[in-house]
Order: C-alpha cells, then structure tokens, then sequence
C-alpha cells in the first residue's frame, strides 16, 4: 500500500511546464530529436507547483522535479538559481541541469509548503535568460499523527437514578493530519472500559448513560475509557485514549430509617431545665441537603416535660428537658418521636415515604435534692422604728425527697453586713436586731439559706424587705435662704417666699403649716396654703445704723400622724436699696464707707493696732524672763563634778561580797543578808521594816517645780523634759560624801575585812597593818 502512494506521489510531483520544456516537433521521431538541435518557435518560464511526500523514508536525498529552459541547449552555459524558503538549506538545485532535491525528511505539520523562486542566467555573461518565476513546493501529508485529547484525564458527574441517554460531557480529541486529504484527520470515538454503564456517540464524542436508575448508594465513582481514532476507524489507523472520570451526583431517594424501634434513656430528677436527656440518630443513605433529618415528638404519655431538637452538625435528635423532673412524682415517661426528611424531590416521591417513627422510654432516677423554698422570692413589709425583735415574715421551705429530713434557716451575713435582722433557725421566721430607718435605706434585700441537716443540702432564697414610712421626721426649710430688706421698704412688702421638704414619705402628699414662734413687730408670715409662705413687712424705716440683720424663727409643722415640727431660723438682712428695690450694699464696710471713713484708713487703723499688741506681748515676755532665776546660782555644777576613787575591788570572782543595789534603791537594804563566801552566824536573819515612804521634802520640791513652769510664760508651747538635780533629807544609806566621817581613822574597826576573802586580803592587811602601828 506504501509503494502504491509513493508512485502516485512520484507521479504528481512532475512539474508542470507550460513552455520551459523542449516540446516536441510534429512528425520529428524521438531519434531524430536526439540527433540534432530542435529550436523552438516560442519560449515559456511557467510551472504551478511540485508535491513532495513527507516523511521520506529512503537512502540520500530525496527528488523534487526538474528545472528546464527553452533556451538551455545543454552546452553548460546555462546557469540555474534558486531562492526562496528553504533555498540552499532544505532544497537545492543543479545549475546545470535543473534538478532539485531535497536534502532531509520534512514534515507536513511543521510546514506545509514552501514559495520559491527560480531563474535562468547565462554562466558567461551574467545575463537573465528566464526572469524569476515563482512556484510552490507542497507536502503531501501521511498519516503520521495519533489523534489527541485536549487532556489525558476529565472529570464529569451524572444525577443518581438518570434515564437512559442522560447527557454526562463531551470529548474532543484533535489530529494534527491534512484533513483536507484522505481519512487521516477523520476521527471515531469509541468506548473501551465503563460498559453496560455509559456510552459515547462515534462522530461526537458525547458520552450519555447506558443504563436506568444507577443508584449512588451502590457505587458512586465510575472510571470510562474513550478512545479516538483516525482512518475513519478502519484498521491501520492512529488512536489516542483519554480517562473520564464520573461521579454520580446524590439526589434524596433514600428516606431516613431508626435502627431501633425503641429506645431506653435516664436521666436524673436534678436535670436542670434545657439539658439533655440523650441522643437519638436515623440512618440516611443520601448525602448533603439530601440526608438532613428533622426529629420531633408525635405523642407522649403525660405532661409535657421533654423536647426535642435536631443537631445540624452530627444530624442527631436531642431530647431535653423542658419541666423540671420529680422522681418522687413520676419515674417512667414514653415518647413516640419522628424523623423526616427536610428536602423532598417530589419526583421520587413514590420511594417513600420519607420519614420514620420511633418509640423513646426515658426513666427518672433518685437524687437526695437540696431543700425547696414555697417562693422564689420572699417580699415583706415593716415598720421603721420597729423595736428590736420585731417580726418582719416567715420562709418555708421542705426536704423534696421521701425521706423528709430537717431544715435550718440561717441568714447570709454577707446580705447582711449591718447584723439588722435575725431568723429562727427551726421555723424560719426573720425579726428585726434593730430599729430601722427608712430615710437611711427604703429596702433591704438578704439572702436565707435552708440547710439540710442530715447531708447539709443548702438552697437560697432572696428575701426583700421594705420598711414602711412612720412620720419621724419633721420639715425644714427646702434651702438655704438669703434674705434681705431695704431700708426704705414699706409695711406690708413682701421680702421672701419660703418654701419646705419632708424626708417622710406621704400617704397622699405633704401639707405643710407655717407660723412664726412668736409675735414680731417686724415682720409677719403669711402662709400660702401651696407648701409656701410668705414673709411680709410690719413696718418700714428699716435702718443698718440701728439694726443689720433680724432673726426671724419660723415654725414649720406637717399634717401626719403624729404631727412633726421644728423651728428653722430665717436670718433677714438690712439693705441699701434704690428706688426700685434693687440692693446696692448690705456689707457693714459700705456703712463705714457713709460714715467718712475710706479703705485705706481703716486699713491704716487696723495696722496699727497689730503693731501696739506685738509691742506689748514683746515688753511682758522680756520681764518675765528677767525675774526667773536659775536654780543654781554657782558657777559650779554639781552635776560636772567628778569625783575619783583608786579602790580596787574585789575582780571577776568577788560577785557577793557587795551589792550595787544599795545604792541604787536604799528602800530593800539588808543589813544582815546572808554572804556566800564566808560562814553566817545567824540561820535565821530578822526581817527589817522598809520605812515610810513619804519623802515630803522631794515631793515639794518637784511640785514647785512643776508650777513654776506652768506659770512661766516664756515656755515653749510644746511638751518639754526639764531636768534638776536634787539630793534628798534622811536617805537610808548616808551621804557618801567624806566630809562628815570621823576626825579621825582610829574612829573605825577594818577587822571586817579580813573576814572577806582572798579578794579583799590585800586591803585588810593595808588598814589593819596601819592601825597597830597607830597603837603601839
């Protein structure tokens, strides 16, 4: 079959020359021409086109046609040139005998033609023989191009329970062959996998349904081979596959189903209101909108004391609570609940129907629960200024469960911080600790608490106490009032309208009755009968040089029960006014202004007053400092005398052989106590009476003292230490001083010291080994 289109090809690939070919002489033999130069009568340089096969397969290069003039005698001396697209690259001629070749394998579908242009010239000279004439090198096309899909893999989708020839895509392969020429462009599309289910149209490529009412739920993916094909789909012809992959799209033909006729759930008596119970699910085969669910409740065999609701996200059933449970009451409940579809294709409505039903038994179980007040809330009223203890209400509350056990009221101390009230902790009743003031606070708002005595179970419940009004409190005047008279008023003026509040809360509303203390000779009242007064001259020739102010004592009474009533004051100033009642000056300046005086001299006035008291506090502190004396006239203070010994004592061991103590308290000395270091003489030592504490003369002493400074003017105005040195009458451990000893050393015994001690030896034999001398 290829030899054949090659020599079909070989044969349309001869140029065709109008008149560049010698042509043949009528009655002339091909011998004869070949013998001898024919010369032609007229000269033609005109051809249309070559065809050259594509894809050449043979040994060196490949012939395209032959160039020939009329005017080339085949002497040599005719040279043949050729340009153009692929000129001395892909084609080549012989300039001598026309020929040309191509010099590699083409391809139609990189190129299906090439425009050339030759010309004949002569080799010698250079002279035109044939003018450029173009012509045209076509390719003849082969089948050598597999038809292709515009992709390898395609993606397409199909409703569930489609009829018979349902459109699902198209595909479209594509071959780059001439399909101008032959069958090597003309496709057949075919299916090689996905029968019974789908098929495709051969000239369209469009894949349609083969079978009815494929179901999703029973396979879903589908994978289709098509296959395209070119020879018009006869054997020997190119082919090229794409996958399509097809998904059955869901659509609601599955109704939903319970996987149980019953269903058993618990659920304790202390569920709070809105939570839940349990779950319940149907099972749906579709998917999407298609498998959404909605549950309710048909029936139920008491009270209305569950719901249901639908979860959106898990397509579950929830049964809450919607009354509170009572185990004690009721401890079995049973539910019929249905599920429905909420999208329904009406045009698979002969599948259903579409919803189900289910039966839910929901039992109650036991809970020790915390006492149960009779009200949410407790409101009472009472009275302030009640007395302490008085009853203000009763709470009630009981143990719900069937056991009954005890209940304590207490109060919340946090509700109650002031301690203003009390409960009885067996009945529950609440009194007052304290009289209440209803003006301080209206309402009084604590919590109680019932305690469970046997599992210590609380509840609480608010209690709102409101203290009713008792007319306690008398009125006064609604404001500060700034009253003034002119001086030129007249009898009968009004001066100021006043007016009154009460912090008591009326029955209806306030009646206020006002009245002066007493009988005024200036100004009288005038009562209003609106809650105001108002207050009027007596007189006139009002004057600020005989009186500036008046007080005026305004009785202001009530009409409850009992009556209240108290006396405000209304303070009436005396003014300057102008003709027009306007004031111009109530200050006691402005009448020292009318007397002749200006600022300034009272200014100097005042000045020199300050000036002559600091003078004379100056001159009374300077005497006063000038007759106290100091308590010690002497240069010589005893406090800075020192007075030096050189006896050396008795060392580290020598700690009961004297007692400093002596000294320092002359009140608990011992003459006789006991020492450590030598034998007693006495077992039993006497005991001394401590003297009489009464030293007058120090007493007296301090006491002079002390009013001294009290009296002193120049003492600082602060507390101060004052410190004086004094040395008292009689003390029981004499004076130390060396002045009233005796004459004479003989006057006294050392032998003492030789009965204390080693630490002492040292000082005996001093004053012992004196005096035997002095004796002898």
């Amino acid at each position: 079959m290829i030899t054949n289109q090659l020599a079909l090809l070989l044969l349309l690939s001869v140029p065709e020359w109008s008149s560049a070919l010698i042509r043949p002489v009528p009655g002339i033999s091909k011998a004869e021409r070949d013998g001898r130069t024919l010369h032609r009568t007229k000269r033609g340089w005109m051809w249309n086109s070559f065809f050259l096969l594509e894809e050449w397969t043979g040994s060196g290069k490949q012939y395209v046609g032959k160039l020939h003039s009329d005017m080339d005698s085949e002497d040599g001396s005719i040279k043949y040139v050729l340009t153009g697209d692929g000129a001395g690259t892909i084609f080549e001629i012989d300039e001598k005998s026309g020929d040309i070749h191509a010099t590699r394998r083409l391809d139609r579908e990189e190129k299906a033609s090439y425009t050339l242009s030759a010309k004949a010239i002569n080799k010698t000279s250079g002279q035109v023989l044939e003018r450029a004439s173009d012509f045209v090198i076509k390719i003849h096309d082969i089948n050598d191009n597999e038809p292709k899909f515009s992709k390898d893999t395609y993606v397409a989708s199909v409703p569930e329970m489609s009829n018979v020839g349902a459109f699902v895509m198209r595909v479209t392969a594509t071959d780059a062959d001439d399909e101008s020429y032959g069958n090597s462009a003309k496709l057949v599309y075919s299916i090689l996998q996905g029968q019974p289910y789908f098929s495709v149209e051969p000239e369209t490529g469009v894949i349609r349904t083969a079978l009815p009412n494929m179901i999703r739920e029973n396979r879903e993916h589908y994978q289709v081979v098509i296959q395209a094909k070119d020879m018009a789909g006869q054997m020997g012809g190119l082919s090229g596959t794409a996958t399509v992959n097809i998904t059955l799209l869901d659509v609601n033909n599955s109704p939903p189903r319970f996987p149980h006729n019953i269903y058993h759930l618990t659920t304790p008596e202390s569920a709070e209101v809105g939570s839940s119970v349990g779950r319940i699910k149907a099972n749906d085969a579709d998917a999407g909108v298609n498998a959404e669910m909605w549950y309710s409740i048909l029936e139920n065999d008491g009270p209305d004391v569950f719901s249901m609701v639908t979860d959106a996200t898990s397509q579950e059933g929830v049964i809450t609570v919607k009354k509170p449970l009572d185990y004690e009451s009721r401890r079995m409940y049973s539910l019929r609940v249905q599920v429905t579809n909420t999208h329904v294709d009406p045009q698979f409505s002969h599948l259903g129907p579409f919803s189900d039903t289910a039966t839910v038994r929901i039992a109650v179980t036991d809970v020790d629960e915390p006492p149960v007040f009779g009200r949410s809330h407790y409101i009472f009223e009472v009275d302030e200024n009640a007395p302490p203890g008085s009853s203000v209400g009763t709470v009630t509350a009981r143990d719900p469960d069937a056991a009954n056990h005890l209940v304590k009221y207490t109060i919340d101390r946090h509700t109650d911080l002031e301690r203003l009230f009390s409960i009885n902790s067996n009945n529950g009743t609440i009194s007052t600790l304290q009289a209440l003031d209803r003006e301080t606070s209206k309402w009084h708002n604590i919590s109680v608490l019932a305690t469970e005595i046997s599992t210590s179970l609380q509840t609480r419940v608010p209690v709102f106490i409101k203290v009713q009004d008792v007319n306690d409190n008398a009125p006064e005047f609604a404001m500060y009032y700034e009253t003034f008279v002119c001086e030129n008023a007249k009898a009968g003026e009004l001066i100021q309208t006043i007016s009154a509040v009460d912090t008591d809360e009326p029955v209806v509303a306030h009646k206020f009755v006002f009245s002066l203390s007493t009988v005024n000779p200036n100004f009288t009242i005038y009562d209003n009968e609106d809650n105001t007064a108002r207050i009027l001259t007596r007189r006139g020739g009002f004057s600020r040089h005989e009186m500036s102010s008046y007080v005026l004592p305004v009785v202001i009474s009530d009409n409850e029960y009992p009556i209240q009533s108290s006396t405000s004051t209304l303070t009436v100033r005396v003014c300057a006014c102008d003709r027009s009642r306007n004031v111009q000056s109530c200050s006691t300046e402005a009448l020292l202004l009318s007397a002749g005086l200006s600022t300034g001299a009272l200014v100097a006035i005042l000045l020199c007053i300050i000036i002559l008291l600091m003078i004379v506090v100056l001159f009374a502190a300077l005497r006063r400092q000038k007759k106290k004396e100091p308590l010690i006239i002497s240069k010589e203070d005893v406090r800075d005398n020192v007075v030096s010994y050189n006896d050396e004592g008795g060392g580290e061991e020598d700690t009961q052989a004297f007692d400093i103590g002596t000294l320092r308290n002359p009140e608990v000395i011992d003459t006789n106590k006991m020492r450590r270091d030598i034998i007693p003489e006495m077992l039993f030592p006497f005991r001394r009476i401590s003297p009489i504490k009464d030293n007058t003369d120090v007493r007296d002493f301090i006491t002079g003292r002390l009013q001294e400074n009290d009296s002193d003017p120049t003492a600082p105005p602060y507390d101060s230490l004052a410190t004086y040195a004094y040395e008292g009458n009689g003390s029981l451990a004499e004076s130390l001083s060396s002045l009233e000893s005796a004459a004479t050393e003989g006057d006294q015994d050392f032998d003492y010291l030789s009965h204390w001690g080693p630490p002492f030896k040292k000082l005996a034999d001093m004053y012992i080994g004196k005096e035997t001398p002095r004796e002898t």
